[in-house]
């Protein structure tokens, strides 16, 4: 089968591997779409991986929908012919952090994963995925592109959730690529209507005002100020922080009013740190938190929200390739010119 393999962001190579075998308590799927994510382009995270387990190369993939071909004998509740999405990690259920509700702190979840990859034509879905609550047959209704944004949506979800994003908030979201403009999609559709997002991109700021954006800043100039102005005198409640760049995290730290929330969706490289303002936050209860990946509450709720229609996400998409021109599709996601969401097609 045909598979695209990760040396580097420039250095994207079609091969030819086996198609793997299942066992009997396993299934594979098809893959139909593969979206590729921005974690996918994180050099120095996919280089360190890469020297952590000894290889030169990567198959990577994980916000994929497709067809069930083959099923295990073992395997009860899923048939040849579904059309799924898969979810590559998944947590134990039964740990301490589990049982706090740190699901994706797993360690089950940051050990999983299907095989080979979504930039292939068949992935194995091992049993602990099965068992594990990561399977979600589509709906009629839902395309296969549907599908691949349930993996980044469930993400948002996480977030949003953990941060109680709700209506009567104002929030600043610091980048306007698919993840900053997916947080404004799910906040719109839960009724928040004070929304103001920045980015450096004229295109990416159009899309944001184009899907529902009260007011877009240009990242270079004084947010703080110009939120204050818009917003009643006041500074947003909650800022996401959806884009890696250093900047766009000391902009978070000079944004925050009383009560403010800031959370980093998005982080910079290892070995930068930040300093905090700690004084001038003791005062005025703000929190700054993270949230990292997706849980299966997480996708539960992803996939009722793009079952129900109230989110429009394909949309989104931008660019379709083969897999066969993955070097282009990465270059594309790379660029960040007028592109956003980027899917593979094996």
């Amino acid at each position: 089968m045909k598979v695209a393999k990760y040396y580097n962001n420039k250095d994207i190579r079609t091969a030819e591997i086996p198609k793997p075998s299942i066992s009997d308590d396993e299934f594979l799927v098809r893959v139909k779409k593969s979206g590729i994510c921005g974690s996918d382009v994180l050099e120095y995270y996919r280089l360190s991986k890469m020297e952590r387990l000894g290889v030169d190369s990567l198959i990577l993939g994980h916000e994929i929908a497709g067809d069930i071909v083959e099923v295990g004998e073992k395997v009860k509740n899923y048939h040849v012919g579904d059309r799924v999405f898969v979810s590559h990690h998944v947590p134990c259920f039964e740990c301490h952090y589990c049982e706090q509700g740190h699901h994706t702190a797993c360690h089950l979840l940051h050990s999983t994963n299907f095989d080979p990859g979504g930039f292939a034509e068949y992935v194995r879905i091992p049993n602990i995925n099965i068992e594990k609550q990561g399977v979600y047959v589509l709906d009629d209704e839902m395309s296969y592109e549907d599908g691949a944004f349930i993996e980044p949506l469930g993400c948002v979800c996480r977030a949003q959730r953990l941060a109680d994003i709700h209506k009567g908030q104002s929030l600043l979201i610091l980048g306007s690529g698919v993840s900053g403009l997916l947080h404004l999609k799910l906040a719109k559709a839960k009724g928040v209507e004070r929304i103001f997002t920045t980015d450096i991109s004229k295109y990416r700021l159009d899309k944001a005002l184009e899907f529902g954006a009260e007011a877009v800043l240009n990242a270079t100039e004084n947010i703080s100020e110009q939120v204050k102005q818009l917003n009643d005198g006041r500074l947003p409640d909650v800022i996401l922080v959806c884009t890696g760049a250093l900047s766009a995290a000391k902009q978070a730290l000079e944004c925050v009013g009383p009560g403010s929330t800031i959370v980093f969706f998005a982080v910079p490289k290892p070995g930068i740190n930040l300093e905090i303002p700690i004084n001038d936050y003791w005062r005025n209860e703000v929190k700054l938190m993270t949230s990292y990946g997706a849980a299966p509450p997480d996708l539960d709720e992803s996939f009722e929200w793009i079952k129900s229609k109230k989110i429009n996400l394909t949309e989104l998409i931008t660019h379709r390739f083969p897999l066969e021109q993955a070097q282009e599709a990465f270059r594309t996601v790379c660029d960040a010119d007028e592109s956003l969401k980027v899917l593979l097609e094996p």
